[in-house]
């Protein structure tokens, strides 16, 4: 089976997966009773490598899971206690995979399924960066967001419709409304984590300054951090990374377009050093058009490495190019980015972000019991940016079961 096509999910732990994700969310706030040790637990992952950087562990270790938390990671737990055994020999367990920037409203516009393309993959959290603003923001949580089995987190595009609109989706400034726009994120925590806006000259106009200070109002109403697209923007990078907070991200961050992160000697701006000195979030989203190799080794070279890997996953990008977020930490990883620092880019610091309402992105116990299970594959893997350049890495990461919750799928590609 092609990986591009919906994974064949095999349940092998309970039935919640395959309900509604209405179940999935009754679940999660089921009260949990304290375990002691001798007393028995739903599933026992069982001879892998567990990676999580959140905790620095790295090493054979099992780990245990009960009512959908984490109950423990050690060597060595008894298989007696196990409802359930799972066996990860020769594999690698993470905590499961945050993708920080996806569209995910299915059906309109670019969105793609984010449970064929994110849970199938090893994704149990993730993004949805501004497919729907205020006004069209219910729908997608009725209809996408409470019937999905993967965690989706959502901004509020400050636009009242959201990316389903582009060319010109900001040049009437009287559909930018802070307030409303703010409104619905409080209205809709926690599934709303921020606020989003689109920094480019052929969504902006001449408005992307005064867009921006109204996401950023928007942002300091909710209390929450504003996510800027920002690929060939009308205003020039410095005056736009100046207005940003800590806490706020810089998506697409190694493009290779107009008002670039690096200036004409290839180097990064003193603006962007700034702006990280002070806590904004550097994040590189390939998407369509938005990651350039040859930017992306120049800031590696300078010591500038991105925060967070993300995808920027579309109904287009899942069929060429980006595919998913492990393809996307096999590029970093063929960029030279150690294997143990990338996970941790799409786990612990994906996960310190936003606050989802839920400890995720590590493996600590009583966190959510959300962890993929990969094989690392060795071998020659050719890998492209958005302009078709290719580099050759030496590890691939291919997906081979995922659990959310505490329930378990099988990824039989």
């Amino acid at each position: 089976m092609n990986r591009r096509d919906f994974s064949k999910l095999v349940l092998t732990s309970g039935v919640a997966l395959l309900a509604p994700g209405a179940a999935l969310r009754a679940a999660e706030a089921a009260p949990e009773p304290q375990q002691s040790p001798a007393e028995k637990f739903d599933l026992l992952i069982e001879g892998g490598t567990v990676i999580d950087p959140g905790q620095n562990l790295n090493g054979a270790m099992d780990v245990a899971v009960h009512q959908g938390k984490i109950l423990e990671v050690s060597k060595n737990i008894a298989k007696d206690r196990a409802a359930k055994i799972v066996s990860a020999k020769d594999r690698i367990v993470t905590p499961g995979f945050i993708d920080l920037h996806a569209h995910c409203y299915d059906g309109l516009g670019i969105g793609m399924n984010a449970d064929r393309s994110c849970l199938s993959r090893g994704v149990t959290t993730m993004v949805d960066a501004g497919s729907a603003g205020y006004v069209a923001f219910p729908n997608f949580k009725k209809y996408i967001i409470n019937t999905s089995n993967t965690r989706i987190a959502a901004l509020v595009h400050i636009n009242a419709i959201g990316t389903m609109m582009f060319d010109g989706g900001m040049a009437n400034l009287s559909w930018v409304d802070p307030k409303l726009t703010a409104k619905m994120a409080m209205d809709n925590r926690p599934i709303t984590v921020g606020i989003k806006i689109q920094l480019s000259k052929a969504i902006t106009g001449p408005n992307d300054m005064e867009g921006l200070r109204r996401a950023i109002e928007a942002g300091k109403i909710a209390g929450l951090p504003v996510m800027v697209h920002i690929d060939e923007p009308y205003s020039p990078l410095p005056d736009i990374l100046n207005l940003l907070r800590k806490g706020d991200v810089f998506t697409h961050c190694y493009n290779n377009h107009t008002h670039g992160i690096l200036d004409a000697n290839g180097k990064i701006i003193p603006e962007a050093k700034e702006a990280r000195a002070r806590g904004v979030i550097f994040d590189p989203a390939q998407g369509q058009t938005h990651l350039s190799f040859d930017v992306a080794e120049k800031c590696l070279q300078q010591d500038f490495l991105p925060d967070t890997i993300s995808t920027d996953l579309t109904a287009v990008t899942v069929e060429r190019r980006v595919f998913d977020l492990p393809t996307m930490v096999g590029k970093f990883l063929a960029l030279g980015i150690p294997l143990e620092k990338a996970i941790g880019m799409v786990t612990a610091n994906a996960a310190r972000v936003f606050d989802y309402g839920a400890q995720i992105g590590s493996l600590r116990p009583d966190n959510e019991a959300d962890i993929s299970i990969f094989e690392l594959r060795d071998g020659k893997f050719d890998f492209e940016d958005s302009d078709g350049v290719k580099r050759t890495g030496r590890q691939a990461l291919v997906n081979k079961a995922v659990v959310r919750h505490g329930q378990v799928i099988v990824n039989a590609v």
